[in-house]
């Protein structure tokens, strides 16, 4: 692909995923990309087939950009504590997003790929690494914190899986039962009181 190509392809994912946090995955068209790029139908086609095809796109590009920048924030000697309590941060940031949110869309778009019986390769299935990526880098700060005696935990692996869940679930209940920042950082709380040592 040339680089005016790429180019494209990047701007038109751009503005599609405006439209998907917008509007989510189920209620949008071919037709709502090219107004919202701008570009024509077959301009369009040349790089996409199908809203799917934008949507994994958009997935795979967001994937690729998050990052730990905030990582960056953190002095050198910052404990266990901190760093967990910075991923804390993080994630609450994303449940308390509303603007430019996939989160809606990434849900329709699996409960669209399983009403059509359609199974992803686990190799595929984004929101399956992310959140198996989540547990992984919270079961390494949970052995990390046992290590250096910040953290009481019995079964890492086990509290890695339950906090991932309790956030999947936090995502949800913001967008759904517009629960509180004060409940949200409640919730928290008590995953941060489950594991540190007093």
């Amino acid at each position: 692909m040339g680089e005016k190509s790429g180019q494209k392809r990047s701007y038109i994912l751009e503005c599609a995923r405006r439209v998907f946090a917008e509007k989510g995955f189920r209620d949008v068209t071919m037709q709502d990309i090219v107004v919202a790029s701008n570009i024509s139908r077959g301009g369009l086609y040349l790089h996409f087939n199908r809203v799917e095809d934008i949507f994994t796109a958009v997935l795979k590009g967001d994937q690729e950009t998050s990052g730990g920048d905030s990582a960056d924030s953190l002095p050198d000697e910052a404990s266990v504590s901190d760093i967990l309590a910075l991923f804390m941060k993080e994630q609450k940031k994303e449940i308390l997003r509303k603007k430019n949110s996939l989160t809606i869309a990434i849900y329709e778009y699996y409960f669209y790929l399983n009403y059509k019986k359609r199974k992803i390769p686990p190799k595929e299935n984004i929101i399956k690494q992310q959140f198996e990526t989540g547990v992984l880098i919270l079961e390494n700060l949970i052995r990390d914190g046992i290590q250096t005696g910040e953290f009481y935990c019995e079964d890492p692996r086990g509290m890695a899986g339950n906090i991932m869940y309790t956030l999947e679930g936090l995502k949800i209940s913001a967008r759904t039962l517009n629960i509180s920042e004060a409940a949200i950082d409640k919730e928290l709380l008590y995953i941060m009181q489950g594991l540190i040592l007093e």
